[in-house]
């Protein structure tokens, strides 16, 4: 059942990417009032696919790269719900739905089987560590999308070209400052998501750190957010070079993950 659940929330995400497409082009309000009922509609079906994944696994739903990438697009979903019933970004849904979409097309492309925990993670530690890890890197997905849009934003004011998206978009400030939000709730989050692994991994494997793979990339990309965070709260970070860093140190970060999860070993190489 969670397969079928699945599908038809990549339908309803693709359509929502097409309906949002034709709103940028049109510049219709009605449009992506549809776009946006239509990504709702989607993510309920898409909470469906993830509780029965559960309830038919019998487990947490992260025990293979299918999981995973299903689960990040739902939390991605979920933060962008709540930026949109706060701050009511009409274009922000033009950008979430592709992401989203394209997480679930390549969740579509794994195996999809439903496989046995390794012993070694069945901990409650399991939804516990990976819960925050994703949710922390679905705040930096929404800081990488603002970022984006910032610079397209920046790009017509400087052209002084008045056109296109500019109207459908918001201000350089508003999009600089819910980046930054984003950014103060990823961190503290990934944060949270390296001390509980390493506490989970000193109660199974007796070391809180062994330098896996995972372990040092995990490690690199706190680095480069903590710098972020340090760069808008002393040196006055922000706008143009607070985007590009933002995307930048994502794209690190999906690169990584994706390389890991091919060539990993140790505790985090189970993930396949």
């Amino acid at each position: 059942m969670n397969i079928t659940f699945f599908y038809i929330t990549v339908t309803l995400y693709l359509s929502a990417t097409f309906i949002s497409i034709a709103y940028l082009i049109l510049r219709n309000d009605k449009i992506i009032g549809v776009a946006n009922k239509t990504i709702l509609i989607g993510f309920a079906f898409h909470t469906l696919t993830v509780i029965s994944r559960w309830v038919e696994a019998g487990r947490a739903p992260f025990a293979n790269l299918h999981e995973v990438f299903s689960l990040f697009s739902w939390m991605l979903v979920v933060i962008y719900l709540l930026i949109h019933l706060r701050y009511r970004l009409t274009a922000l849904g033009a950008f979430v739905a592709p992401f989203a979409f394209l997480l679930l097309i390549t969740a579509s492309l794994l195996p999809k089987e439903i496989i046995p925990l390794a012993p070694s993670l069945v901990s409650y530690w399991l939804p516990i560590h990976v819960g925050l890890a994703f949710l922390g890197n679905a705040f930096f997905a929404m800081t990488f999308l603002f970022g984006i849009m910032y610079l397209i934003q920046e790009r017509y004011l400087k052209s002084k070209k008045v056109g296109g998206l500019y109207f459908l978009l918001p201000s350089l400030d508003i999009l600089d400052e819910i980046s930054y939000k984003c950014l103060t709730f990823g961190f503290p989050l990934l944060t949270l998501a390296m001390f509980t692994g390493a506490i989970w991994a000193e109660y199974t494997w007796g070391s809180y750190w062994s330098w896996e793979p995972r372990q040092i990339w995990s490690l690199i990309t706190w680095f480069l957010y903590a710098v972020l965070i340090h760069g808008r709260l002393t040196v006055g970070w922000r706008g143009r070079k607070a985007a590009i860093y933002s995307i930048i140190s994502f794209l690190i970060l999906i690169g990584s993950f994706v390389i890991i999860k091919l060539y990993a070993w140790g505790a985090h190489a189970v993930f396949k």
